[in-house]
């Protein structure tokens, strides 16, 4: 088992992994998700090597996918245990779902690739996940009156 959480221990359950699934989805369409898949390509972009680790957020100067925005945003990588992702998601201000789908996808995503392909194909996975529009809130967030029965 990865830092995502995710196991192959053969215990599966469809019904959570399908509820599960539509957690991700929603985390990482929803405003907060949006807003970090942004700041993730752009911090991918900033990195003066376009390389990614995997399997630490941080580590000799190289960074994996959470850890490009950590560094863009002056967070003490050193005080974030990789494999809590219920902090990780605290420190970042996004749901711990989308955090384990953003280490899954920069740890597992692919095998026997260089740190360069890693960086590429999360460069591209996080723009594929971009919706065309910002995220809107929900109607019935603001009082709506369409929304008021």
């Amino acid at each position: 088992m990865g830092r995502s959480g995710y196991t192959e221990d053969g215990d599966f359950d469809n019904w959570s992994h399908i509820r599960w699934r539509g957690q991700v989805a929603s985390a990482m369409k929803g405003k907060r998700g949006q807003e970090f898949l942004r700041e993730l390509i752009g911090a991918l972009d900033a990195l003066p090597e376009k390389r990614l680790i995997a399997h630490d957020l941080s580590t000799g100067g190289n960074v994996c996918a959470i850890g490009s925005v950590g560094i863009q945003r002056g967070v003490d990588m050193s005080k974030l245990d990789p494999e809590d992702p219920w902090a990780i998601a605290e420190a970042f201000g996004i749901a711990q779902q989308m955090v384990r789908e953003i280490e899954y996808m920069n740890d597992e995503g692919a095998y026997d690739e260089t740190p360069e392909q890693r960086w590429r194909r999360m460069h591209r996975w996080a723009s594929a996940h971009l919706t065309k529009a910002p995220a809107m809130p929900h109607p019935r967030q603001h009082g709506d009156a369409a929304t008021r029965f």
